[in-house]
């Protein structure tokens, strides 16, 4: 009998699997009825997410993020530049955003994801539009010298909530980032002080060590699909692919609207499902900052 069995539950197992590849659509509408993903998960949740600061060692700041198999690495890289005549007592932030070949089977050698410069330029107006970092803090010297924060986000696996994992790993990346010591060396020119110079200098430091950055408003993210009468936190790039009207909800860690994405479509029939999405970010929010909070607490021990 057990022979028998186990041939049974194994054409069944590969039925499911030719009706989840020929019939996508009604393969997840099947599960949407009984209110449940293929992977388990209630409509509303998120998946499994983790952290972890300082994974590039010669960054000054870093973070691995995962949200189920969508994996992000940021790494930040400061250099002393000459800030612009409009903002003298500001630094800049450079954000670039990277899917090499190895993060999904759709990007191929030689050309790069279509969706990489639409995600880096989300990144980019989400972090700055947020007031999460004030620029000013950048500053060294008054119209001569300040902070250019370089953030690069690589994407290691590429499934679903790309955005959503990004930004938690640009967020994490700022919370570890340790700004250098700088001083004026003999030629007035900013340098960051190390062991070697640290004696040498004519000047007294323009700030004697390392220092955390200062945040304020960190924007958190959850993008959901919207299929018929329901809504999908956290969609995996299959549901993606098949279930296309997305919408991403971003707020501040005080729950404040930092902005709303909703690609294409008519955006007041959709009215009442984005209410829900708003809803279900608040909780996801609570979540993602008590994981971060967790993070910067294991890091402090360590």
């Amino acid at each position: 009998m057990a022979p028998e069995n186990a041939s049974s539950d194994l054409s069944s197992e590969m039925e499911l699997d030719a009706f989840r590849r020929l019939f996508p659509l009604r393969f997840h509408e099947r599960h949407l009825i009984e209110s449940i993903r293929p992977d388990g998960r209630p409509l509303g949740n998120a998946r499994d997410t983790t952290l972890a600061l300082g994974a590039v060692a010669s960054a000054s700041g870093s973070a691995l993020a995962k949200i189920g198999c969508t994996t992000m690495l940021a790494a930040i890289k400061m250099e002393v530049m000459t800030p612009t005549p409009e903002s003298p007592d500001e630094g800049c932030i450079a954000i670039d955003f990277h899917m090499p070949p190895i993060c999904s089977p759709i990007v191929r050698p030689g050309r790069p994801a279509e969706v990489a410069p639409v995600i880096g330029k989300q990144l980019s107006d989400t972090i700055l539009s947020s007031g999460m970092i004030n620029l000013k803090e950048l500053s060294l010297v008054g119209g001569k010298a300040a902070w250019m924060a370089y953030l690069d986000i690589y994407c290691l696996d590429a499934d679903g909530a790309l955005f959503d994992t990004a930004l938690l790993s640009a967020v994490a990346a700022f919370s570890h980032l340790q700004i250098p010591a700088v001083s004026l060396n003999d030629d007035g020119r900013v340098v960051v002080v190390s062991d070697e110079n640290g004696g040498k200098l004519k000047e007294e430091p323009v700030n004697k060590e390392k220092r955390k950055l200062k945040l304020s408003r960190i924007p958190f993210s959850l993008t959901c699909i919207l299929h018929k009468n329901y809504i999908l936190a956290d969609p995996t790039a299959e549901e993606e692919s098949i279930m296309e009207t997305l919408v991403t909800v971003v707020l501040d860690s005080s729950y404040q609207l930092v902005s709303l994405n909703k690609p294409g479509g008519p955006a007041l029939a959709y009215m009442p499902a984005v209410q829900g999405c708003i809803a279900l970010t608040r909780q996801r929010v609570k979540e993602l900052q008590k994981i971060l909070d967790e993070s910067i607490s294991d890091r402090e021990v360590d």
